[in-house]
């Protein structure tokens, strides 16, 4: 597990360079905000969040399934990252910054990712 990146995964960079392509600027991983989100914009007041599949329990992914084995070790796991999620959306929420969470399965296909950075770029305008 020690292998597995938190910052600059490629779903991430993906839909940051397609955001900086389209004259966007950030800011990464901003630790003094709850969850360090992904990107931070910060004169708009907006951060986006580009979550894996799995580490996220994504339900609407075949990616974000319950792992078959080690069912005790994985599952408080997984539930312990969906409530941190949730806690950390709603400080922020709360702190005045609007959020977006991009999955990265919408960003696997061209079609899903267009459709994301659609998505995307109506959230920052």
């Amino acid at each position: 597990m020690s292998n597995v990146r938190g910052k600059d995964t490629q779903p991430e960079r993906l839909l940051r360079t397609s955001l900086h392509a389209a004259g966007y600027r950030y800011r990464l991983h901003v630790a003094g905000l709850p969850g360090s989100p992904d990107l931070v914009f910060p004169s708009r007041k907006k951060v986006i969040f580009v979550h894996g599949c799995f580490w996220h329990w994504h339900q609407r992914c075949n990616q974000g399934q319950a792992p078959k084995s080690n069912l005790k070790y994985w599952m408080p796991k997984l539930e312990q990252n969906k409530r941190r999620d949730c806690r950390n959306v709603r400080k922020l929420r709360r702190a005045g910054w609007s959020v977006l969470i991009v999955w990265a399965c919408s960003l696997r296909s061209e079609a899903k990712r267009q459709r994301a950075l659609r998505r995307v770029f109506n959230f920052l305008d």
